[in-house]
């Protein structure tokens, strides 16, 4: 069963690709299809081949990474509303990007937009376990303390773009999530870390089942919580700052593909954590495709609009989260009851 459900979640990143790779809204699909099979003018090759084929990778790989992170933090904080965004890993990783597009030079390049997210990314983690250190690392506590050092950290974000007004067009990319301007350099930057994250979660798919017991059950047969607990993290802020350097911050994707991976594949996580992966490809893919059709329906004469694909992951993303909330809150309900 699970093995068809596996399969059908690569189906649906397959078909989401390809729309990706065929729409958009200076080449058709036909033409795109002519392109791929060496038919069409080289003007046209190109825009498919190194404009569109670089997106749709980045896109799928951007969205493995944030929903691998997804499912770790939700695990280790066995909390299922838990995810880059609300826990400081995603607003710290945006400070560090927005901080090197601000400074440029070297800093500035795909490998050097990584190294400064993954600092930021560290630094949000690293500040709501230092706080925690001091009030308790209950789970539900941890979650609430990343909301409020997420709220900082998108603050100081603001303020840096105030200091310089001028490059705020340009920064909307972090701030919404866009798969705009992508190219092979960028995925030079990301696949090599989304590789050493997907690695990382196969070796700790046992100990994240432990931890997302509790931690008693874990210290029980022998595990040492806090540095494997400290180590997922660090691989969640590693897989969320590698997207985010890439891509923006693509909110709720790291909570939206856990879920689905999880109702098609059960709670083991030898198995959901590849399926949350696979499941954040297809929510990215699938976003961009939806914001490739509208930016196409509503291109006229006038002008193109160019609808971000973060725009259409934080609308799904909310009705999602407004579904997981009442049903949470029913099931407390029928418990007190």
């Amino acid at each position: 069963m699970s093995a068809g459900r596996c399969a059908l979640l690569v189906l649906l990143v397959a078909l989401a690709a390809a729309g990706q790779l065929l729409v958009g809204t200076s080449v058709g699909p036909a033409e795109a299809v002519a392109a791929l099979l060496g038919r069409a003018d080289p003007l046209t090759t190109s825009i498919v081949l190194d404009l569109r084929a670089p997106r749709v990778l980045i896109g799928l790989a951007a969205g493995a990474c944030l929903g691998l992170a997804g499912a770790v933090l939700q695990a280790v904080l066995r909390n299922p509303l838990a995810s880059p965004e609300v826990t400081g890993v995603g607003s710290g990783a945006v400070l560090g990007a927005v901080a090197a597009s601000l400074v440029g030079g070297a800093l500035a390049g795909p490998a050097g937009m990584v190294a400064t997210a993954v600092l930021g990314g560290t630094l949000g983690a690293g500040v709501v376990w230092l706080v925690a250190a001091r009030a308790g690392t209950d789970p539900l506590r941890l979650a609430v303390l990343g909301v409020l050092v997420s709220s900082v950290l998108a603050g100081t974000t603001l303020v840096l773009l105030t200091a310089r007004p001028q490059l705020t067009g340009s920064m909307t990319r972090w701030l919404i999530g866009s798969l705009s301007g992508r190219g092979w350099e960028h995925w030079a930057a990301l696949w090599p870390v989304l590789l050493g994250c997907l690695l990382g979660g196969f070796a700790f798919a046992v100990v994240l089942g432990l931890l997302a017991v509790d931690d008693d059950h874990a210290r029980g047969v022998g595990l040492a919580v806090s540095p494997y607990r400290g180590a997922a993290l660090l691989l969640a802020v590693l897989a969320t700052a590698a997207a985010v350097a890439s891509v923006g911050a693509l909110v709720f994707v790291g909570l939206l593909a856990p879920h689905a991976a999880r109702a098609l594949v059960g709670a083991d996580h030898r198995v959901l954590l590849p399926a949350a992966a696979v499941a954040g490809a297809a929510t990215v893919a699938g976003a961009d495709f939806v914001a490739q059709l509208i930016t196409r329906t509503a291109a006229g004469e006038a002008g193109r609009i160019g609808v971000p694909a973060g725009a259409v992951t934080a609308l799904a993303g909310a009705v999602v989260l407004i579904g997981i909330v009442r049903r949470r809150s029913r099931s407390v309900v029928g418990e007190e009851s």
